[in-house]
């Protein structure tokens, strides 16, 4: 599943992404509101998590801004505990409401929450190609039935190429989006990763899933489309 946290103090920020992360969720962040609606306006997110404080545009502006044209679920952090305040962000069209401090545990709660009730809208948390199937809320990966055990990184790249099944990845967009670091020619660590992924989820398999583009990246697909 994937996450935006619109949050300025950076601590915070990394305190949820890091929870986030343990999770198996892939997480980004906006550091103020003009670069939370760019990102939640151009990207697909499952849930948003959004603090009121924030420079350049308040939350309360990103919230009314993003219910223009976005349906994504929203949870709002704030320091603020007062019952007005709770109804007014979800009179806006706030989907949950937490008071700072608060638990990670609770967090994460009721952001599992959220994405619970949004399947009403989207018929399926599971993504799938051939025989393989990715549960993004369960965090479960199966092929021909039988689980594949992935470690973190390994089902965040797998669900990245499954969200973008039968289109090519450039290498720079797998390790900037996985890695959350500027694409190095000389690193080798996507070709490992790769590697490791191809042998739990296609060696034993007839039909294989992963292909190389040489020269630019890499693409998954999926026979049956």
């Amino acid at each position: 599943m994937r996450l935006l946290i619109v949050e300025d103090e950076v601590k915070v920020s990394q305190f949820l992404k890091k929870g986030f992360e343990e999770e198996l969720f892939s997480v980004d962040t906006a550091e103020d509101g003009e670069q939370g609606v760019f990102m939640a306006m151009t990207e697909d997110y499952d849930v948003i998590i959004l603090d009121l404080m924030l420079p350049k545009k308040n939350g309360v502006e990103v919230l009314k801004e993003l219910r223009k044209e976005n349906s994504t679920p929203v949870l709002v952090l704030t320091a603020k505990g007062q019952l007005e305040s709770k109804v007014e962000m979800l009179n806006i069209g706030a989907d949950d409401y937490l008071t700072k401090p608060f638990a990670l545990a609770e967090c994460i709660a009721r952001v599992r929450s959220l994405l619970r009730r949004s399947k009403i809208d989207k018929p399926t948390n599971v993504l799938t190609a051939d025989t393989l199937e990715l549960d993004q809320i369960q965090h479960i990966v199966r092929r021909d039935g039988d689980i594949i055990d992935l470690t973190v990184k390994e089902f965040k790249l797998l669900e990245y190429l499954l969200r973008n099944k039968n289109s090519v990845l450039t290498r720079s967009a797998i390790i900037e989006h996985i890695w959350e670091i500027t694409f190095d020619t000389g690193t080798n660590v996507l070709d490992v990763y790769m590697t490791r992924l191809r042998k739990k989820i296609d060696d034993d398999y007839d039909v294989k899933l992963i292909h190389t583009i040489r020269g630019v990246g890499y693409i998954l697909k999926d026979d049956a489309e």
